[in-house]
C-alpha cells in the first residue's frame, strides 16, 4: 500500500466537515440545529490505539462544534453497545458513530437504527450484516499481506513465525488472519506459522507465546495484529526469556505489528521491533465525523475517490471509505506525518 500524506488528508477532511457545518452555525449550541445530534460510542479503553482515537474524537467534536450526546463506551461488549445505541435513540440521536468489535452480533442493532432512519457510521470494523451509511476503515487484508511479505523477506523465506490473531468474531481479525495465511501459503511455504487466537487480549497472547516458545525455542518472527494490545506483554516476556535482542544482532526475533501507536514507533527506534502498519487513529475519528455530518445533511454516498485521499467502495450492506495505512520501519519512523508523531503537538 502506498504511503499517503496523512496531514493533507486530515486538513482536507476537516475543511470539508467545516463547510458542511456552516449552515448550522446559527443554532444556540453550535451543534447542528434541526439536523439533530450524533450518538458516539467508543468501543473500548484498554488499548493505546483506542485511547488515542478517543482523544481525536473529543477534539474533533469540539473543533467542528458538532452536536453530540454524551459519549458512551461499550467496553468490547456487544450487549453494552446495543444498550448504548438504544439510549442514543431514546435521546433523539439522528446519526450514530460506533466501532462494533463483534461484527457478526451487531446486525440487530444496525437494523433497529435503519428501521428508524438513523444512519450508522461504523469505524474500523465492517459489520457482517445490517445497514450502514458508511464504514470508515483501512484495508485490513492489506495489513495481513504486508506483515506476511515483510516477515517473508526478512527471514528469506524460511523459519518459524508466531501470529497473534485478533478476535475471529471480528472481520478485522478474520481479514488479517486470512490474508496472512493465504500470502504465507502461496509465497513462503517453508515458513512454519503458529496461529494463536487471542481475542485481542494481551495476557492471552503472552501466555500462548510462552507455551509456544517452550516447545519451539527457535522462533524467528512474530506478527502482532494489534500492537496496542500485544506490544507490552510480548516485549516483557521476551525480555524475561532473554530473547529481546535488538535488530541486527544474532538471535533477534523479527517483529511486525499493526496499529502505529507511539510505543510501537519507539520500539522500532530502539530496534526491539522492526515494523508496524499505522492505522490512522486521527482519520478514523475525523472522517467518521465527516460522514456523520453528511448523513445529518441527508447527502447520498457516491463511490470513487474522495477529497481526503481515500476511496469509497460499495459493500453489500452500505459503503466503505478505505483510508490509507502506511508501513512504518526504521527508514520512516520519524516521519512527522505519522499520527503518532503528532500527538505531542496536540
Amino acid at each position: 500500500m502506498r504511503f499517503r500524506t496523512t496531514s493533507v488528508a486530515l486538513a482536507t477532511a476537516l475543511l470539508a466537515v467545516s463547510a458542511l457545518s456552516a449552515c448550522n452555525r446559527d443554532s444556540s449550541d453550535g451543534a447542528g440545529g434541526s439536523s439533530g445530534k450524533v450518538g458516539i460510542d467508543l468501543p473500548r479503553s484498554d488499548t493505546d490505539f483506542w485511547n488515542s482515537y478517543q482523544q481525536y474524537m473529543e477534539k474533533g467534536v469540539k473543533t467542528e462544534k458538532l452536536g453530540h450526546l454524551p459519549f458512551t463506551n461499550s467496553q468490547n461488549d456487544i450487549g453494552k453497545l446495543a444498550a448504548n445505541v438504544q439510549t442514543f435513540q431514546d435521546q433523539g440521536a439522528k446519526a450514530v458513530i460506533m466501532a462494533p468489535q463483534d461484527t457478526g452480533a451487531v446486525a440487530e442493532t444496525l437494523n433497529n437504527l435503519a428501521d428508524k432512519d438513523i444512519p450508522a457510521i461504523s469505524v474500523d470494523t465492517r459489520p457482517d450484516q445490517g445497514d450502514v451509511y458508511m464504514v470508515v476503515r483501512a484495508d485490513n487484508r492489506a495489513y495481513g499481506e504486508q506483515a506476511c511479505k515483510y516477515l517473508g523477506e526478512q527471514l528469506k523465506g524460511k523459519g518459524k513465525v508466531v501470529e497473534f490473531q485478533g478476535d475471529l468474531a471480528s472481520i478485522n481479525g478474520r481479514d488479517r488472519s486470512e490474508a496472512f495465511k493465504a500470502c504465507m501459503d502461496e509465497n513462503y511455504p517453508d515458513i512454519k506459522v503458529f496461529e494463536l487466537a487471542t481475542e485481542w487480549k494481551g495476557e492471552v497472547a503472552s501466555a500462548k507465546l510462552q507455551t509456544t516458545m517452550a516447545a519451539h525455542p527457535d522462533i524467528d518472527g512474530i506478527y502482532m495484529q494489534a500492537g496496542g494490545a500485544f506490544l507490552e506483554p510480548t516485549l516483557a516476556l521476551l525480555e524475561q526469556k532473554k530473547r529481546l535482542v535488538p535488530a541486527g544482532q544474532k538471535g533477534h526475533i523479527t517483529i511486525i505489528s499493526n496499529d502505529g501507536i507511539p510505543q510501537e514507533l519507539d520500539a522500532i527506534r530502539k530496534g526491539t521491533i522492526d515494523a508496524t502498519v499505522s492505522q490512522p487513529a486521527d482519520l478514523y475519528a475525523n472522517i467518521a465525523l465527516y460522514w456523520a455530518k453528511k448523513a445529518l445533511a441527508g447527502e447520498k454516498v457516491k463511490e470513487g475517490p474522495t477529497d481526503h485521499d481515500s476511496t469509497v467502495i460499495k459493500i453489500p450492506n452500505g459503503y466503505e471509505d478505505q483510508l490509507p495505512a502506511p508501513l512504518v520501519t526504521k527508514e520512516n519512523v520519524d516521519d512527522p506525518k505519522l499520527w503518532a508523531n503528532q500527538l505531542d503537538k496536540k
